[in-house]
């Protein structure tokens, strides 16, 4: 089964790859996700349960990296194994930058093997469907919190510099004040007036799918594969 389509984010194309190039980051965009191991950059693994709707299919994939171009385009390889299915996928994604925010083209070549596979497109087809839209939606929010917290850094840092600035403002003001303080304490006293009269103003981080047996019952997501094609295996 072939599907593809095309999401859009409201955030830099630099954070957007970041996220689809961080395993930590891509292990939460996977449904039934249960354990994570990151081997490099370019290989990690992880133990997931498909939700089905009646149940779940546990799965073991290995996932590589085969090719990739900053910040442009990236390919990725993964293969499941698990009793009654063997699943390998082929997925890849081009960023393109889109005014302030970024535009994702992507591509996904789905096979399925063994008894699941059999069950043939009519009843996989809604199940990639829905499992891809979930998995896009988890990569939105996965870009909003990385933007977020890209975007606290920068604040961070601003408010830093800023709070030196103030120190710096500060300490000159206060030496004025500190001159200016004496002049009129030595004019108080002058006058016979006492400087203890003054008061102190100082400002103290994926949803189960349906039963395969009920192929009708899925409704289109409108954010999930925009195209498919497939065989019935």
């Amino acid at each position: 089964m072939k599907v593809s389509g095309e999401r859009s984010f409201g955030a830099a194309r630099s954070v957007v790859w970041e996220v689809l190039n961080d395993p930590a980051r891509m292990a939460k965009l996977m449904p039934g996700i249960e354990s994570f191991d990151i081997q490099d950059e370019r290989h990690w693994s992880a133990r997931v349960k498909v939700p089905l709707g009646l149940g779940a299919l546990p799965l073991s994939f290995d996932f590589e990296k085969t090719e990739e171009r900053e910040p442009d385009y990236a390919r990725l390889s993964a293969k499941g194994k698990g009793v009654g299915a063997i699943v390998s996928m082929d997925t890849q994604f081009h960023l393109s930058e889109a005014g302030a925010g970024t535009a994702m083209r992507w591509e996904a070549d789905v096979s399925i093997a063994g008894p699941v596979g059999s069950m043939g497109q009519r009843v996989l087809q809604p199940i990639v469907n829905q499992q891809v839209g979930n998995v896009l939606s988890a990569l939105e929010k996965q870009v909003e919190e990385a933007a977020g917290e890209s975007g606290s850094s920068g604040g961070g840092a601003a408010a830093a510099t800023a709070s030196g600035a103030e120190s710096t403002g500060g300490s000159s003001s206060s030496g004025g004040g500190s001159s200016g303080g004496s002049g009129e304490e030595e004019d108080g006293s002058a006058n016979g007036n006492s400087s203890d009269d003054a008061e102190d103003t100082t400002p103290g981080g994926a949803e189960e799918g349906i039963h395969p047996g009920s192929p009708a019952t899925y409704s289109d997501d409108p954010e999930g594969p925009t195209h498919s094609t497939a065989d019935d295996r």
